[in-house]
């Protein structure tokens, strides 16, 4: 693959998880806490918010994986762009999620003095 179609596919795989993390935090989240479903799931289930998130994220990681073993099975198969970018973008989210929550509870820590 050539720089300029590797670059062309980095830029829109980002584009396109901005823009499905900005339309879905309207959805599931709200202004005060951005990653309320799962804190709200880690209330319900007694786990830590990053283990629920996880859990979620697992549905999109079988996904990935039944696209690579349907291209082991079949060398001749190549998966349609649009289940590339809705099934690799949902697991790139997810990781992205996570990252976030990382984040959070760092900046939501106590000093260690």
């Amino acid at each position: 693959m050539k720089s300029e179609k590797f670059n062309k596919v980095i830029e829109d795989a980002l584009e396109s998880s901005k823009t499905v993390l900005i339309k879905k935090s309207a959805e599931y989240a709200n202004e005060d806490n951005k990653l309320h479903n799962f804190d709200k799931a880690a209330r319900i289930t007694g786990k830590t918010r990053e283990e629920c998130l996880w859990g979620m994220a697992l549905k999109h990681l079988v996904s990935v994986t039944d696209i690579i073993d349907d291209m082991s099975k079949d060398p001749k198969y190549i998966p349609s762009r649009d289940l590339v970018m809705e099934k690799f973008g949902d697991l790139r989210n997810y990781l992205l999620l996570l990252e976030a929550c990382i984040e959070d509870k760092r900046h939501n820590q106590p000093l260690p003095f």
